[in-house]
């Protein structure tokens, strides 16, 4: 798994800006207002070539009031999920008791503190650390999440001891399927039926799985680990500690899966919730197959009700295979491994560069790029920049003018061409240097 970076702090030293830095998004307002952040938000950031799951947090107070109660709730519950918290102060402000206060309540956690000395832009770095020595949490790191001095060795510091994600990459040739969805959706209850016993608790209560938990299974052969994992709520609910690890864990099951399988709940209007785990499936590239579960209890005009609703509200989700299962009673199940199979292949597919630009060719045949301005981008070769999921490169010149609307043609193109069903499939487009610019 993915480590996790929770960042905490007092309000309005910035956290968010740290966070957006990290991830490199603008996911976390940043406003020069105190308890702007109120809700987590989550994200991966990377570092050369590891990967890693940053938390947002609104202010820790030793004595909040109103709002800020549950702001600290929500810090508290995300000290819980992580490998690493940093502490980010204010070198402008300099040590406060609230730092004070909190870094001793962090120190109470057990968890690994890195203290970041945020706002240090300008300043003598070793005079900026000084004082926050006192802290007694190791060595603090100046730096500026607005201008990114530090950042790297801030995060260096943070992953220092955690593997690398080469050595985590599965070994044994099984193809990792996380079943994700929201809670009482019947993830569990499906698992037991795939693989044919009781091998989870399954219970008529949302929140029952607590944890991400892996189950073996081999069919006809090929080995597959089933990972079950708690369901995911809106963040502004998820305050219980019973569900501390669910929203961590289940992104983490995610982003180390192979494939996910998202549980719709038929029988409950089709939320934005699913649309957002079916977002995060989508941003961090796995492949994903949906199974509508509970199909057995609805009449005719219900299910057409629902088929209209899961179109339009998944209707990102195009490339994936949809199965109307009853996970209880073993119906409609049949298909959906494989089509897992079919996601899987489809997401570690190779594609031969000749073969990957005559598409591209024959693609620009049918319907070119349209102008920009008096000319028009020249897309001339393509090849695999990666797979899980397959990245396409397209070389030319002038590609920064071209459309979203023109990428998503060739995106189905190449699908069609490949065959790539149940994978997301991205294009990359990189100009050649102009020769005459000078």
């Amino acid at each position: 798994m993915k480590p996790t970076l929770v960042i905490v702090g007092r309000p309005n030293v910035g956290k968010s800006t740290l966070f957006n830095r990290l991830t490199r998004t603008r996911d976390a307002l940043v406003a020069d207002v105190p308890g702007l952040t109120r809700d987590r938000h989550y994200g991966a950031g990377r570092l050369g070539g590891r990967g890693y799951l940053v938390v947002d947090t609104g202010g820790l107070e030793a004595e909040a009031q109103g709002i800020f109660v549950e702001m600290a709730k929500q810090a508290r519950t995300a000290i819980a999920e992580a490998d690493v918290v940093v502490l980010v102060t204010d070198a402008r402000e300099g040590l406060t008791a609230q730092d004070r206060a909190i870094a001793e309540e962090l120190r109470r956690t057990g968890r690994r503190v890195i203290v970041a000395v945020n706002k240090a832009e300008g300043m003598n770095h070793e005079l900026a650390n000084a004082e926050f020595h006192e802290l007694g949490l190791g060595a603090p790191h100046a730096i500026s999440a607005e201008h990114g001095e530090g950042v790297t060795d801030l995060v260096e510091g943070a992953l220092a001891g955690f593997p690398a994600e080469e050595e985590r990459e599965q070994a044994d040739g099984a193809v990792r399927i996380a079943i994700v969805g929201r809670p009482n959706a019947g993830k569990s209850t499906l698992v037991n039926t795939l693989v044919g016993e009781e091998r989870v608790v399954t219970f008529d209560q949302p929140g029952t799985t607590r944890d991400a938990i892996d189950v073996e299974l081999t069919l006809k052969g090929r080995r597959y680990v089933l990972v079950d994992t708690a369901g995911l709520r809106r963040r502004g609910r998820v305050f219980e500690s019973v569900e501390k690890f669910s929203v961590v864990k289940t992104l983490q099951a995610i982003d180390s899966a192979n494939v996910a399988i998202l549980v719709l709940d038929a029988q409950s209007d089709i939320a934005d919730q699913d649309a957002h785990i079916a977002g995060f499936i989508l941003e961090r590239g796995r492949a994903v197959v949906v199974a509508v579960n509970k199909w057995d209890g609805l009449d005719g005009y219900t299910r057409e009700t629902a088929k209209r609703a899961i179109a339009r509200k998944l209707r990102f989700l195009s490339f994936a295979h949809f199965h109307y299962i009853s996970a209880r009673e073993g119906r409609g199940i049949a298909g959906l491994l494989a089509s897992v199979d079919i996601a899987y292949r489809a997401a570690m597919a190779k594609l031969p560069t000749p073969k990957l630009t005559r598409a591209l060719r024959a693609a620009v045949e049918k319907q070119a790029p349209p102008r920009s301005g008096y000319s028009r981008p020249k897309l001339r070769y393509a090849h695999q920049g990666g797979s899980n999921p397959p990245i396409v490169v397209v070389h030319g010149t002038a590609l920064s003018a071209v459309p979203d609307s023109y990428r998503r043609y060739l995106e189905a193109d190449f699908r069609k061409v490949f065959r790539l069903e149940g994978t997301p499939l991205r294009i990359e487009f990189k100009s050649g240097r102009n020769p005459f610019v000078d």
